[in-house]
């Protein structure tokens, strides 16, 4: 899949594509549901297949701190996109002077102009340009304006309610992890490269590889059984092949180690009966199931025990799974 960042690196030609747009934050069932007919849509035309997407999203520019916390960093959601068959990923930069388009601008300058839509798909209830002026009827008329077909996108429901970003948070919020992958068809992950941390684990027996987070905020906290997935890992007693990559069990906390008075975010994994270097390499690691809440703790004395006892946990959850 190729990805474009920005307006500005479009090709002169126009793509022909068909498209949709949207957050696509976490990729979720209902997101894979649009995306799989979007490339049915291009191979029954013989065009190519584009998603739309913002950065940051419009909710995060408008709402600054108070902005929900992302299921998917950017690198997850395209990995995702792109195992889903997508041909072209088009990152649009939402900026002050972006956000001031009006909705007919919007399709001039970027669907007609940049793309040349001939088929556009979007939900019944999204909105666009400044204001939020623009909706599905706009869209439907700007379609026969300028030669564009316009679909909604159905309700995609699971259990009879429908599936969506917030949903998928409110899942991980009660560490509903079952209920997570039925929604999204796959574990919850995250992945990032691996490294260089206090090595405070080592002191109490418990070595972690570390995945700082940066400025994101997790959608998930806690303490967890996790499998992390990568190529070449090293040496561990179980691991596991799938593919061209290896995993590993292990258990992960994932927060701000108020034990310690972390500042940031950080996934911290200790991986049962591993010996090996991970330093810099790119892994995944899935959220199976949560143990805990994140604690703050009087000693390490105290943490030590806490782990010990989430570690027995977490094994016997990988022994009846």
């Amino acid at each position: 899949m190729e990805i474009i960042r920005g307006l500005h690196n479009l090709t002169q030609q126009k793509q022909n594509c068909v498209a949709t747009i949207g957050n696509f934050d976490g990729v979720h069932s209902g997101h894979q549901n649009i995306l799989m007919q979007l490339k049915e849509k291009a191979d029954l035309s013989q065009l190519i297949s584009l998603v739309i997407v913002f950065e940051p999203q419009p909710r995060e520019f408008f709402a600054l701190k108070s902005a929900p916390a992302r299921l998917t960093r950017f690198r997850d959601k395209a990995e995702i996109i792109a195992d889903c068959g997508i041909d072209k990923l088009l990152v649009v930069h939402f900026t002050p002077s972006f956000s001031k388009l009006s909705a007919d601008e919007f399709v001039q300058r970027v669907l007609v102009d940049k793309l040349g839509v001939k088929y556009l798909q979007v939900g019944d209830d999204f909105q666009f340009g400044q204001g939020r002026s623009g909706n599905f009827s706009t869209l439907i008329e700007s379609g026969r304006q300028f030669g564009f077909e316009v679909e909604n996108t159905p309700t995609f429901a699971i259990e009879n309610e429908r599936v969506s970003s917030t949903r998928i948070r409110q899942a991980l919020e009660v560490g509903n992890m079952e209920l997570t992958r039925t929604l999204l068809k796959r574990p919850y992950w995250m992945s990032g490269h691996i490294q260089h941390g206090a090595k405070r684990g080592r002191t109490i027996g418990f070595p972690t590889a570390n995945v700082p987070l940066h400025r994101a905020t997790p959608a998930v906290s806690g303490v967890f059984a996790v499998r992390l997935w990568g190529k070449d890992l090293g040496v561990c007693k179980n691991v596991i092949n799938d593919k061209n990559r290896q995993g590993i069990n292990g258990i992960a906390n994932i927060g701000y180690r108020p034990t310690v008075d972390g500042k940031k975010g950080l996934l911290e994994v200790h991986l049962f009966d591993f010996d090996g270097d991970l330093y810099g390499k790119l892994v995944h690691v899935d959220f199976l199931h949560k143990i805990r809440d994140e604690m703050k703790f009087d000693s390490f004395d105290i943490l030590k025990e806490q782990i010990l006892k989430d570690v027995v946990e977490a094994k016997e959850y990988f022994a009846l799974s």
